[in-house]
């Protein structure tokens, strides 16, 4: 696999991506509501048609098109210009349809990304994909042929996932973890009495990556990566406590 990489420019992130995502890659954000999962796939989207000059789509299996035009609104991006000028199509359908779609010749998501010469696609959200079948051993099978028919067509992917934990508690469904090639988790911390957001990369597939948990931030320019959280064991649990604290709770006793 090549060592280029697919910048997604938002602040912070490629740092930790070791530059960014790789090319022709499905890369799964997974968080609770509110956590940012779709503002980090539109502004992927739109950083690669800002920046790199690389035509994106939108699949949605939930929000009608007009919702993310508002979404990316206030953000700053136009995403209907876009669209006017050939750089951005918004497609709402179902899993079904783009699961058929995908494994039929000359679908509709194939022709558009090639007569867009598209390299970029947010799916939002693989969440959707549950409804087709209760058997985990078949939902991989059907994610990874959607994945790979993605990759085929050239397209590096976000790919948002729904976490129904909204402060810490396990990664998720595994069998979409293991056909992903890079793991985002997207979680809520409380910390000192105020809610923050928590960022860890799991996996990046073919390469390195920052193993801290870092801070971040919804600003009114997108998703922005800060701060390490320092001096805390236990953020991704949701219940994070000072390493001081939990190395005297572990030694202290009876000293």
């Amino acid at each position: 696999m090549s060592n280029d990489r697919v910048k997604t420019d938002i602040k912070g992130l490629d740092e930790m991506l070791k530059g960014g995502f790789l090319p022709q890659t499905a890369n799964l954000v997974e968080g609770p509501p509110g956590t940012g999962k779709s503002t980090l796939g539109m502004q992927f989207i739109y950083n690669g048609i800002r920046y790199h000059n690389e035509p994106g789509l939108i699949v949605t299996f939930e929000e009608f098109p007009q919702q993310y035009y508002r979404d990316a609104e206030g953000f700053g991006w136009d995403f209907r210009q876009l669209e006017r000028e050939g750089k951005l199509r918004v497609i709402m359908t179902s899993p079904e349809v783009s699961r058929a779609d995908l494994e039929s010749v000359g679908g509709t998501l194939e022709t558009l990304a090639r007569e867009m010469g598209a390299r970029r696609v947010l799916v939002d959200s693989i969440s959707h994909f549950d409804q087709l079948t209760d058997d985990p051993v078949e939902l991989r099978s059907v994610v990874y042929g959607f994945i790979n028919a993605l990759k085929r067509e050239g397209l590096t992917s976000v790919l948002t996932r729904e976490s129904p934990v909204l402060l810490g508690g396990d990664e998720g469904d595994d069998a979409i973890a293991f056909v992903v090639d890079t793991y985002i988790l997207l979680r809520y911390v409380e910390l000192e009495s105020a809610i923050r957001r928590a960022l860890l990369v799991l996996k990046l597939r073919g390469s390195d990556h920052a193993k801290d948990i870092r801070q971040y931030e919804i600003t009114g320019q997108g998703i922005e990566i800060m701060s390490k959280f320092e001096g805390q064991e236990g953020i991704m649990s949701g219940s994070p406590r000072r390493m001081a604290d939990a190395f005297m709770e572990a030694f202290g006793k009876g000293s």
